[in-house]
Order: structure tokens, then sequence, then C-alpha cells
């Protein structure tokens, strides 16, 4: 009988007053809980109980004892009652991370209209291009983007769509420099990427009429690490950038930038929801996967009819 064994014993003698009542209502023999309270006196060096053949009493350390089990065996029920139910009813912080134009552009929607259904749960949602480790930085859940399957983690990941990035710049630049129609027409431009890690830095594939085709980019005398800052360069007529759709589109609705090859595409990237485990998955990130699994494919799907209309060269 371990010691949480031993107190819950000793706390149902007292209510009891006979070690026989205990040992009935426990199920065990009486000798057994008799034993056992030695051992826990023994344990403790002090005499909890006094016993006479017919009845028994709490010492006054038996009585400060008694008191102090009941608090502990009723917060540990407390605390297992608890984690039972974040099985059950998402509730808590919820610690999650994504990219920042794929974050803004599909995850914050998606945060807002999840807490309208589960208002317990409280998200805390970093924006940054690092890919953080999840179970060291303690991040719930994760969206990533890669060209590619994702390898082998542990983790569970779940692919949620993928997104693309179109070739863009603005009126004025290309009145100066001409509009590109081919690949081989970007030569001689000032050509932007995004400097992030699921992509090449020095060249662009991409996917039109003729297939995959590549473009070796000179070194950018202007490099930025983040959609909205490219855009906002783009804009001041810098040169020709490849903008993931949803930082594409503001801009090109309102016509501060224009498609360039409009039949062309960068490499796509897949986009993946991974969490830790599905074994005894807390019921917030249980839901909010579910949740990303049904919102963000219609966003994506949306943004790519509204590219259409813009599909100009």
């Amino acid at each position: 009988m371990d010691k949480l064994d031993m107190m819950r014993l000793f706390i149902r003698i007292a209510e009891e007053g006979s070690f026989t009542g205990a040992a009935s209502r426990l199920n065990i023999q009486t000798a057994n809980a008799s034993r056992a309270v030695s051992q826990l006196e023994s344990h403790l060096r002090t005499r909890l109980l006094n016993r006479t053949t017919r009845q028994i009493a709490l010492t006054e350390a038996g009585q400060r004892y008694l008191h102090r089990c009941e608090r502990i065996l009723a917060d540990i029920d407390e605390a297992e009652a608890e984690a039972a139910d974040a099985q059950a009813r998402p509730s808590g912080r919820l610690r999650v991370h994504a990219s920042p134009s794929f974050g803004s552009a599909y995850v914050v929607p998606a945060v807002v209209r999840y807490r309208e259904l589960y208002p317990a749960v409280s998200v805390e949602l970093t924006l940054s291009q690092h890919v953080p480790d999840m179970l060291d930085d303690g991040y719930d859940v994760t969206l990533q983007l890669s060209t590619t399957e994702l390898p082998d983690s542990g983790l569970v990941s779940h692919r949620l769509g993928d997104v693309h990035s179109v070739l863009c710049a603005a009126p004025a630049y290309l009145r100066e420099r001409g509009t590109p129609r081919t690949v081989q027409d970007l030569e001689g431009h000032s050509c932007l990427q995004i400097v992030m890690s699921v992509f090449p830095h020095d060249r662009w594939h991409l996917d039109g009429p003729n297939g995959r085709e590549t473009v070796e980019l000179p070194k950018a005398a202007f490099e930025m690490n983040l959609p909205d800052a490219l855009s906002a360069a783009l804009r001041k007529g810098v040169g020709i950038g490849a903008l993931p759709t949803p930082t594409a589109l503001p801009a090109l609705s309102s016509g501060a930038l224009v498609r360039v090859m409009s039949e062309y595409r960068l490499q796509k990237l897949n986009a993946y929801a991974l969490y830790a485990s599905r074994q005894y998955l807390d019921a917030k990130i249980r839901t909010f996967v579910d949740f990303l699994r049904e919102a963000v494919p219609k966003a994506l799907a949306e943004d790519e009819a509204a590219l259409c209309p813009s599909a100009r060269p």
C-alpha cells in the first residue's frame, strides 16, 4: 500500500470510527488496515490513533494529520479531474506558431472564429520566419510551409493545402523598364526574393506553360525577410518581386501593383499543421486543428478565386 492509499485508509478509519468499518468500505482485511496504520505511524514516528478493544480515537497529532491528508487528497482529486477535463472540454492557453504572411492571412482569422466557439481557450500566437523546435519552445501547434513532404519527425501533421507566390511590380517600374513576357525576359530586371528558409534566395523556380523553369537571380542590393516589407518596396518601384498570394492581393486589387507574367507561379508551398501526439490529445489542440482543417482550405480557395481576375500581365 503506497502512502496515498495509506492516507485514504486513515481518513476512512477516522470517518468510520473503526478499523472494521473502514476495511469493509475499502474491501480489505481488517488486519491489513491495522497493519497499514501501524506502518504509517512508524514512518511518521508519531501515534495517530489511540486504540482500545472497543474504540479508537484520534490523537492531537492524528487530528492535525487528518486535516492535512484531507487537503492533500482533495487537491489531488481536483488536479486529476482538471487533467481529465482537458481531454473533453477545450480550455486554457493554446500556444501557436506560424510564419508572418500565412499567419496573418489565415491563422489570425481562424483564431478569431475559433474563440467565438471556445471562449474558455486563450490563444498566444507567435508569427516569425524562424521554425521553432515545437517541444523545446513549448508550442501546442505549429503551422509550417514546405516545398516537399515533411520529414518524419515524430510529430503529427495535417496538410491544409498549398500556397503560391506570384510575380508583381509597380506600374511605374514596368513603364520604365518594360513588362517581361517570358522567363528569358526577366534577365536584366531587378528581381527580388524574400529571404526565407523554404526558398533558395538566389533563384526562382517558376511553374508555367513550359513546365518548371529556373531563373538565376543576381545578388540583390536590397533583401527582406517579410512579405509585407517586400510589398512595400515593390510599390516604390524597386523591381519585380515574388509575393505570397495573400500579401499580393490587396496591392493588386488597389492597382498599386500589377501581376507580371500571370501564367507563371513560383513553386508551391505545402501548408501543414503540426502537434506533438495523438495520444491523450488535449481538447483545445484537437478542436483547433480540426477547425484549421476546415477553415484554411476554404480561405485558400477564396484567395485563389480572387487572384484570377487580377491575373493580368
